[in-house]
């Protein structure tokens, strides 16, 4: 806890049994009031794991429900517990819990409403082992993002992810994909409502265990975050609605 502010960490999880311990040992708890991970129908031991590592919250799906699906049941527990920080990290061990405290920070201080960790700002993405033809195809898409979103974000599709409470209040987050394409549309949401989003450099790592999407599951993606984007344009400058980009859940917003 950051002063009154709750925070939560919430897990996405799908085949983390061999990376679920090295991530969740350096979660913060001197600051991190509670954990909540959500398992998408493993075929592994990542709920034993879970449980044996003491983590109150765990809720296993009875079916694969895809990415997306699951953050939508991770964020659906964390605002039922009450935080008002939450903060979305892969239990594949992919990015350092020890960013946790300065994204905490910068959102209970009332900085920024969003923060993510960004792979790109530094040397991050590639001397952590990202491929070539993912780090080529991340700039591509972040400049086409940024060109027709009219934003300067080094990267959209980073997996670190920190959120206030009125963010995932406002934003009808359950209506969207449950694929991959779920991150994507969500930062999409977030500009258009009007909230500001902050990045910090965030080290990473690619390797056996961690996750990962293959070339033409990356492909699909790829197609989605431009129909995404041309879709914010064209909502943006009133030229075609789309229920994506539809008002707030706030009043005023």
């Amino acid at each position: 806890m950051i002063g009154s502010k709750k925070i939560i960490v919430v897990l996405p999880a799908y085949k983390a049994e061999l990376t679920l311990i090295k991530t969740y040992n350096e979660i913060p708890f001197d600051t991190v009031d509670e954990v909540v991970l959500v398992d998408d129908n493993s075929p592994d031991a990542t709920i034993t794991v879970a449980k044996e590592l003491g983590i109150k919250h765990v809720i296993k799906h009875d079916i694969n429900l895809g990415y997306g699906g699951n953050q939508k049941t991770c964020y659906n527990k964390a605002l039922e517990l009450g935080g008002d920080i939450i903060i979305m990290l892969h239990p594949d061990y992919q990015y350092t819990p020890k960013l946790i405290h300065s994204m905490s920070y910068l959102i209970a201080n009332e900085v920024y409403p969003v923060v993510i960790g960004s792979r790109i700002l530094g040397k991050g993405a590639l001397k952590g082992g990202m491929p070539i033809y993912k780090y080529v195809a991340n700039r591509f898409l972040t400049f086409s993002q940024n060109l027709l979103m009219n934003q300067k974000l080094s990267e959209y599709h980073t997996g670190y992810r920190a959120y206030n409470r009125q963010v995932l209040e406002c934003i009808d987050y359950n209506a969207n994909s449950d694929d991959f394409i779920f991150d994507n549309q969500f930062l999409a949401q977030i500009f258009y409502h009007g909230f500001e989003i902050a990045e910090i450099t965030c080290p990473t790592k690619y390797f056996d265990d961690a996750s990962s999407i293959n070339f033409k599951r990356s492909t699909t993606y790829g197609f989605g975050v431009l129909k995404t984007s041309l879709l914010y344009f064209l909502a943006k400058n009133k030229i075609l609605e789309s229920p994506l980009f539809s008002k707030s859940k706030w009043t005023g917003k």
